[in-house]
């Protein structure tokens, strides 16, 4: 943690993810943040990804996803301002794999550990749930949100729980992030 750390200090670049259960308002906060502080945002790749599948997809689906996923928020990181907002990142990856393959493979538990975000904003499922062709638990929101924030506890990472419906959401979730970079 400390190898990325002191990197985006020394660039002064600031990475913020998004985490939490599915159909939390993940995406659409992380364009709204993305937009109030005019800089980039690297949406979920598997959304797309498995969308456009004419099957049903496989543990290498879901491996390929979180690599392009880590490849992306890195090259954008690379285009980005002082500020980086991803809708994804590894430890969503890595709990999905657990939930549905009972594994996880160890390239993607090293990237969680030596490349953590600065800080992630834990979205509490206290929204209505939205169904589509990609989202498969709506009735098992609060155990992914518990599972999430049990990894980032664990790992301590520096994280911000964002709660309320509609406009509240969002004044939320930049009152958290508004606080951080205030550190």
């Amino acid at each position: 943690m400390e190898k990325r750390s002191q990197q985006n200090e020394f660039r002064g670049m600031k990475r913020i993810a998004f985490i939490g259960p599915e159909s939390t308002a993940k995406s659409t906060l992380c364009a709204q943040l993305a937009s109030h502080y005019n800089t980039l945002w690297v949406p979920e790749y598997a959304r797309e990804f498995i969308s456009n599948l004419l099957q049903p997809y496989t543990m290498d689906d879901v491996l390929h996803c979180i690599k392009m996923q880590i490849e992306e928020n890195k090259l954008a990181e690379s285009k980005s301002n002082k500020i980086l907002f991803a809708d994804n990142e590894a430890i969503n990856g890595m709990v999905w794999l657990i939930h549905k393959y009972g594994s996880c493979p160890q390239w993607i538990l090293d990237e969680i550990k030596n490349n953590p975000f600065d800080l992630y904003l834990l979205t509490y499922p206290d929204i209505e749930f939205v169904a589509d062709n990609v989202r498969e638990n709506g009735d098992r929101r609060i155990y992914f949100y518990e599972w999430y924030k049990k990894e980032l506890d664990e790992r301590k990472l520096n994280y911000a729980v964002i709660k309320g419906k509609g406009e509240d959401r969002f004044e939320n979730a930049l009152n958290a992030v508004e606080e951080f970079l205030k550190k």
